[in-house]
């Protein structure tokens, strides 16, 4: 089929074009470049558009169409970004273009949502909870989903969108101080510093492995409902755990430093139910913390620049 996978050139987006690729797709990848890499893309032979479905003039998106699935992984992530205007005209109304275009080539669309949209709410986080989100980012995803539920009778197909948790693995490390925490911790402990982590060291969250996320866009993409989806491990670890598991691949022996946490829209235990996300997509994680940390030292790029 014919895919365009938008936000291609970051983490999760250049993943699942590559996998695409493999998969015998036409693939083509859409993304600005604003906090992307190259560098992810250099081993992707397909086409690569660089727009912005916001700010530029969509004809040439337009022009390259149809696609039989969209997968729309391009937003704003940094999550200290306080202009809201700059947040939601990227997010909210880059998504309302791409959702027009979907209904007027008749695309299947999987898009990006985030756990962020939970805010503090209890857990484990259910799709059904009433949402809590912390800051304009977990809102501009909110205000997706709803935007994503008003267009859903106009499109031909299931749209779904997938609730991210703490995702981590190959290619984000371009995304520096915004990369998974665990690419971070292992970063400065090859460098044999101890890492740093939020006193007392016990906040939990769902780390949720790279291939599993890909298993997660692959199974939406066959959806035969419309909804939101959390996408995790279906289990928490603590920032301790996660020292534990680096200590032991990494074969060192670095105790935490622990540090006050200075920021006030924090989360403090995150983890899916996955109780829909396996009933409805049939998702089933494979990769507990420990596997999937194996499985990223294994690949060479765990705490690499």
């Amino acid at each position: 089929m014919r895919m365009l996978v938008t936000g291609g050139a970051g983490f999760i987006g250049s993943n699942l074009a590559k996998r695409l690729l493999a998969d015998g797709h036409d693939v083509v990848v859409l993304d600005d470049f604003s906090s992307a890499t190259f560098k992810n893309l250099v081993d992707f032979r397909g086409d690569v558009l660089t727009l912005d479905l916001y700010a530029d003039d969509l004809n040439t998106l337009q022009a390259s169409g149809p696609f039989d699935v969209i997968f729309h992984q391009a937003s704003i992530t940094d999550t200290t970004v306080l202009d809201q205007r700059k947040m939601m005209q990227n997010n909210a109304e880059g998504f309302r273009h791409l959702l027009n275009l979907a209904e007027m080539w008749g695309s299947r669309m999987v898009w990006a949502s985030s756990a962020a949209t939970y805010g503090r709410g209890p857990a484990p986080m259910k799709e059904s909870q009433r949402p809590e989100p912390l800051n304009v980012y977990g809102y501009s995803k909110l205000s997706m989903e709803d935007l994503a539920r008003q267009y859903a009778p106009r499109l031909k197909h299931p749209i779904v969108g997938l609730r991210y948790f703490n995702v981590y693995g190959p290619g984000e490390q371009h995304k520096g101080k915004f990369a998974s925490m665990i690419h971070q911790l292992a970063k400065q402990m090859r460098l044999g510093k101890r890492p740093r982590i939020f006193a007392p060291g016990d906040q939990k969250r769902d780390f949720v492995y790279i291939e599993d996320v890909m298993q997660m866009n692959l199974r939406a993409a066959a959806s035969k409902v419309s909804g939101v989806f959390n996408v995790g491990a279906g289990a928490a670890a603590s920032f301790n755990d996660v020292v534990t598991q680096l200590n032991r691949v990494l074969k060192t022996d670095l105790p935490p430093e622990y540090f006050e946490n200075p920021y006030d829209f924090f989360q403090t235990w995150t983890e899916a139910d996955l109780t829909e996300s396996r009933a409805s997509l049939g998702y089933a994680p494979k990769y507990d913390l420990s596997k999937g940390i194996d499985a990223y030292h294994a690949s060479g790029t765990l705490g690499s620049d």
